[in-house]
Protein backbone atom coordinates (compact mmCIF):
# COMPACT_ATOMS: atom_id res chain seq x y z
CA UNK A 1 0.00 0.00 0.00
CA UNK A 2 2.85 2.37 0.84
CA UNK A 3 4.24 1.89 -2.68
CA UNK A 4 0.99 3.32 -3.99
CA UNK A 5 1.50 6.52 -1.99
CA UNK A 6 5.14 6.80 -3.09
CA UNK A 7 3.97 6.55 -6.68
CA UNK A 8 1.27 9.16 -6.07
CA UNK A 9 3.84 11.51 -4.52
CA UNK A 10 6.20 11.10 -7.48
CA UNK A 11 3.34 11.69 -9.91
CA UNK A 12 2.39 14.89 -8.10
CA UNK A 13 5.98 16.14 -8.19
CA UNK A 14 6.43 15.25 -11.87
CA UNK A 15 3.25 17.12 -12.74
CA UNK A 16 4.31 20.17 -10.71
CA UNK A 17 7.85 20.35 -12.10
CA UNK A 18 6.94 19.72 -15.73
CA UNK A 19 4.25 22.36 -16.05
CA UNK A 20 4.65 25.72 -17.74
CA UNK A 21 4.20 27.44 -14.39
CA UNK A 22 6.09 25.73 -11.56
CA UNK A 23 4.76 26.25 -8.06
CA UNK A 24 7.85 26.30 -5.88
CA UNK A 25 7.67 25.64 -2.14
CA UNK A 26 7.65 28.77 0.00
CA UNK A 27 10.91 27.85 1.73
CA UNK A 28 12.71 28.68 -1.53
CA UNK A 29 11.36 32.25 -1.69
CA UNK A 30 14.53 33.86 -0.32
CA UNK A 31 16.70 31.98 -2.83
CA UNK A 32 14.67 33.40 -5.72
CA UNK A 33 15.01 36.92 -4.37
CA UNK A 34 18.78 36.56 -4.14
CA UNK A 35 19.04 34.84 -7.53
CA UNK A 36 17.06 37.63 -9.17
CA UNK A 37 19.24 40.27 -7.54
CA UNK A 38 22.48 38.56 -8.59
CA UNK A 39 21.35 38.50 -12.23
CA UNK A 40 21.66 42.29 -12.29
CA UNK A 41 25.21 43.04 -13.57
CA UNK A 42 25.15 46.47 -11.94
CA UNK A 43 24.11 45.16 -8.52
CA UNK A 44 26.00 46.95 -5.76
CA UNK A 45 27.01 45.66 -2.35
CA UNK A 46 24.69 48.27 -0.80
CA UNK A 47 21.72 46.97 -2.80
CA UNK A 48 22.45 43.35 -1.95
CA UNK A 49 23.06 44.36 1.64
CA UNK A 50 19.55 45.81 1.89
CA UNK A 51 18.05 42.54 0.64
CA UNK A 52 20.15 40.45 3.02
CA UNK A 53 19.54 42.84 5.90
CA UNK A 54 15.78 42.33 5.61
CA UNK A 55 16.22 38.67 6.63
CA UNK A 56 17.73 38.43 10.16
CA UNK A 57 18.78 34.80 9.87
CA UNK A 58 20.49 35.46 6.56
CA UNK A 59 22.26 38.52 7.94
CA UNK A 60 23.56 36.50 10.86
CA UNK A 61 24.86 33.72 8.61
CA UNK A 62 26.60 36.14 6.24
CA UNK A 63 28.38 37.86 9.11
CA UNK A 64 29.33 34.52 10.70
CA UNK A 65 30.67 33.29 7.36
CA UNK A 66 32.74 36.46 6.93
CA UNK A 67 34.27 35.94 10.38
CA UNK A 68 34.91 32.21 9.96
CA UNK A 69 38.47 30.92 10.03
CA UNK A 70 38.12 29.91 6.37
CA UNK A 71 37.17 33.43 5.24
CA UNK A 72 38.89 35.66 7.78
CA UNK A 73 42.65 35.23 7.45
CA UNK A 74 43.33 38.70 8.82
CA UNK A 75 41.54 38.08 12.11
CA UNK A 76 39.74 41.43 11.82
CA UNK A 77 36.17 41.06 13.05
CA UNK A 78 33.32 42.25 10.85
CA UNK A 79 29.98 43.23 12.38
CA UNK A 80 27.91 44.69 9.52
CA UNK A 81 26.28 43.04 6.52
CA UNK A 82 27.83 45.16 3.76
CA UNK A 83 31.38 44.57 5.01
CA UNK A 84 30.58 40.87 5.35
CA UNK A 85 29.39 40.70 1.73
CA UNK A 86 32.51 42.55 0.59
CA UNK A 87 34.67 39.94 2.33
CA UNK A 88 32.89 36.75 1.23
CA UNK A 89 31.81 37.97 -2.21
CA UNK A 90 28.38 38.25 -3.75
CA UNK A 91 28.30 34.66 -5.01
CA UNK A 92 28.65 33.33 -1.47
CA UNK A 93 25.36 35.07 -0.63
CA UNK A 94 23.64 32.60 -2.96
CA UNK A 95 24.89 29.70 -0.82
CA UNK A 96 23.78 31.38 2.37
CA UNK A 97 20.31 31.96 0.88
CA UNK A 98 19.93 28.24 0.23
CA UNK A 99 21.23 27.42 3.70
CA UNK A 100 18.61 29.70 5.22
CA UNK A 101 15.86 28.22 3.04
CA UNK A 102 16.66 24.62 3.90
CA UNK A 103 17.09 25.37 7.58
CA UNK A 104 13.72 27.11 7.70
CA UNK A 105 12.11 24.10 6.04
CA UNK A 106 13.67 21.61 8.45
CA UNK A 107 12.61 23.70 11.45
CA UNK A 108 9.00 24.00 10.26
CA UNK A 109 6.20 22.19 12.09
CA UNK A 110 5.35 20.06 9.06
CA UNK A 111 8.79 18.44 9.25
CA UNK A 112 8.44 17.37 12.90
CA UNK A 113 7.79 13.70 11.97
CA UNK A 114 11.19 13.59 10.27
CA UNK A 115 13.17 15.29 13.03
CA UNK A 116 15.94 12.69 13.39
CA UNK A 117 16.43 12.32 9.65
CA UNK A 118 16.23 16.08 9.12
CA UNK A 119 18.97 16.76 11.64
CA UNK A 120 21.19 14.11 10.10
CA UNK A 121 20.56 15.47 6.61
CA UNK A 122 21.30 19.03 7.71
CA UNK A 123 24.60 18.05 9.37
CA UNK A 124 25.59 16.08 6.29
CA UNK A 125 24.75 18.95 3.95
CA UNK A 126 26.75 21.50 5.93
CA UNK A 127 29.72 19.13 6.10
CA UNK A 128 29.70 18.43 2.37
CA UNK A 129 29.46 22.14 1.55
CA UNK A 130 32.39 22.96 3.82
CA UNK A 131 34.51 20.10 2.49
CA UNK A 132 33.74 21.13 -1.10
CA UNK A 133 35.06 24.63 -0.48
CA UNK A 134 38.21 23.35 1.21
CA UNK A 135 38.92 20.76 -1.50
CA UNK A 136 38.25 23.25 -4.30
CA UNK A 137 40.91 25.62 -2.99
CA UNK A 138 43.47 23.01 -4.09
CA UNK A 139 42.17 22.86 -7.67
CA UNK A 140 43.03 26.07 -9.58
CA UNK A 141 40.28 25.73 -12.19
CA UNK A 142 37.46 25.40 -9.65
CA UNK A 143 35.79 28.34 -7.91
CA UNK A 144 35.57 27.52 -4.16
CA UNK A 145 32.28 29.42 -3.85
CA UNK A 146 30.74 27.42 -6.68
CA UNK A 147 31.99 24.22 -5.05
CA UNK A 148 30.45 25.20 -1.70
CA UNK A 149 27.18 25.95 -3.47
CA UNK A 150 27.23 22.55 -5.19
CA UNK A 151 27.80 20.90 -1.82
CA UNK A 152 24.93 22.82 -0.31
CA UNK A 153 22.41 21.83 -2.99
CA UNK A 154 23.64 18.30 -3.73
CA UNK A 155 20.84 16.68 -1.66
CA UNK A 156 18.14 19.28 -2.28
CA UNK A 157 16.05 16.48 -3.75
CA UNK A 158 15.88 14.90 -0.28
CA UNK A 159 14.73 18.18 1.29
CA UNK A 160 12.09 18.61 -1.39
CA UNK A 161 10.85 15.02 -1.17
CA UNK A 162 10.54 15.29 2.62
CA UNK A 163 8.58 18.53 2.29
CA UNK A 164 6.11 16.75 -0.01
CA UNK A 165 6.04 13.49 1.97
CA UNK A 166 4.87 15.48 5.00
CA UNK A 167 1.46 15.59 3.28
CA UNK A 168 1.23 11.78 3.18
CA UNK A 169 0.50 10.23 6.61
CA UNK A 170 1.00 6.78 5.09
CA UNK A 171 4.63 7.56 4.23
CA UNK A 172 5.24 9.16 7.61
CA UNK A 173 4.06 5.92 9.20
CA UNK A 174 6.37 3.79 7.04
CA UNK A 175 10.00 4.96 7.51
CA UNK A 176 11.41 2.09 5.45
CA UNK A 177 9.27 2.96 2.42
CA UNK A 178 10.08 6.66 2.79
CA UNK A 179 13.78 5.89 3.06
CA UNK A 180 13.68 3.80 -0.12
CA UNK A 181 11.87 6.63 -1.90
CA UNK A 182 14.50 9.16 -0.81
CA UNK A 183 17.47 7.00 -1.77
CA UNK A 184 16.12 6.01 -5.18
CA UNK A 185 14.69 9.33 -6.32
CA UNK A 186 16.47 12.24 -4.63
CA UNK A 187 19.09 12.68 -7.38
CA UNK A 188 16.59 12.86 -10.24
CA UNK A 189 14.10 14.96 -8.28
CA UNK A 190 16.90 17.34 -7.28
CA UNK A 191 17.95 17.67 -10.91
CA UNK A 192 14.38 18.44 -12.00
CA UNK A 193 13.85 20.98 -9.23
CA UNK A 194 17.11 22.81 -9.88
CA UNK A 195 16.46 22.76 -13.64
CA UNK A 196 13.06 24.36 -13.04
CA UNK A 197 14.86 27.01 -10.99
CA UNK A 198 17.05 27.82 -13.97
CA UNK A 199 20.45 26.63 -12.73
CA UNK A 200 23.10 25.76 -15.35
CA UNK A 201 22.91 22.25 -16.79
CA UNK A 202 26.58 21.46 -16.07
CA UNK A 203 25.99 22.11 -12.37
CA UNK A 204 22.81 20.02 -12.46
CA UNK A 205 24.72 17.05 -13.87
CA UNK A 206 27.35 17.35 -11.14
CA UNK A 207 24.60 17.29 -8.51
CA UNK A 208 22.65 14.48 -10.17
CA UNK A 209 25.69 12.20 -10.44
CA UNK A 210 27.29 12.82 -7.04
CA UNK A 211 26.39 9.32 -5.81
CA UNK A 212 27.62 7.44 -8.89
CA UNK A 213 30.56 5.24 -7.93
CA UNK A 214 33.89 5.93 -9.60
CA UNK A 215 37.61 5.50 -9.02
CA UNK A 216 39.69 8.68 -8.86
CA UNK A 217 43.42 9.11 -9.25
CA UNK A 218 43.23 12.86 -8.91
CA UNK A 219 40.72 15.59 -8.06
CA UNK A 220 40.40 17.84 -11.08
CA UNK A 221 36.76 18.74 -11.63
CA UNK A 222 33.79 20.02 -9.64
CA UNK A 223 32.22 16.58 -10.00
CA UNK A 224 35.31 15.03 -8.37
CA UNK A 225 35.22 17.54 -5.53
CA UNK A 226 31.54 16.90 -4.74
CA UNK A 227 31.91 13.13 -5.01
CA UNK A 228 34.86 13.01 -2.61
CA UNK A 229 33.33 15.51 -0.19
CA UNK A 230 30.11 13.50 -0.06
CA UNK A 231 32.01 10.27 0.59
CA UNK A 232 34.08 11.86 3.33
CA UNK A 233 31.03 13.37 5.02
CA UNK A 234 29.31 9.98 4.95
CA UNK A 235 32.08 8.56 7.13
CA UNK A 236 30.98 10.84 9.98
CA UNK A 237 27.28 11.32 9.36
CA UNK A 238 25.51 10.14 6.25
CA UNK A 239 21.74 10.13 6.03
CA UNK A 240 21.31 7.09 3.78
CA UNK A 241 21.68 4.56 6.62
CA UNK A 242 18.15 4.04 7.91
CA UNK A 243 19.17 3.60 11.54
CA UNK A 244 22.01 6.17 11.49
CA UNK A 245 24.13 3.62 13.32
CA UNK A 246 26.56 2.24 10.76
CA UNK A 247 28.97 4.90 9.47
CA UNK A 248 30.85 4.23 6.27
CA UNK A 249 34.16 2.44 6.77
CA UNK A 250 36.90 5.03 6.21
CA UNK A 251 39.08 2.35 4.61
CA UNK A 252 36.48 2.06 1.86
CA UNK A 253 37.52 5.53 0.70
CA UNK A 254 41.09 4.55 -0.07
CA UNK A 255 40.33 3.91 -3.76
CA UNK A 256 39.01 7.43 -4.26
CA UNK A 257 42.21 9.35 -4.15
CA UNK A 258 45.68 9.42 -2.60
CA UNK A 259 44.73 8.42 0.96
CA UNK A 260 47.79 10.01 2.59
CA UNK A 261 47.26 13.30 0.77
CA UNK A 262 43.59 13.29 1.66
CA UNK A 263 44.29 12.61 5.33
CA UNK A 264 46.86 15.42 5.42
CA UNK A 265 44.39 17.80 3.77
CA UNK A 266 41.66 16.96 6.26
CA UNK A 267 43.94 17.49 9.24
CA UNK A 268 45.25 20.76 7.84
CA UNK A 269 41.78 22.05 7.00
CA UNK A 270 39.89 20.81 10.08
CA UNK A 271 39.52 24.31 11.52
CA UNK A 272 38.30 25.73 8.22
CA UNK A 273 35.73 22.95 7.80
CA UNK A 274 34.47 23.39 11.35
CA UNK A 275 34.18 27.16 10.94
CA UNK A 276 32.30 26.90 7.66
CA UNK A 277 29.88 24.34 9.08
CA UNK A 278 29.26 26.59 12.05
CA UNK A 279 28.70 29.64 9.87
CA UNK A 280 26.27 27.92 7.49
CA UNK A 281 24.44 25.91 10.14
CA UNK A 282 22.66 26.87 13.30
Amino acid sequence: MANEFSFQLLEDIARDLSGEVVCFPTFLDITFQVRTALKNPSLSIDQLGKLVGAEPLMSTKIIRLANSAAMNRSGRTIADVNSAIARVGMEAVRSVAFAVAMEQLLNSKKMAPFQALSRRLWEHTMHVAALCRVLARRVPQINPDEAMFAGLIHDIGVFYLLSRAANFPELIADPAELHQLLVQWHDNIGHALLAAMGLPEDLLIVVQEHEQERTLTTIGTLADVLFVANKLANVEHGWRDLQFSAPVDADALAHLYDAAALDALLVESAEDVASLKSALGT
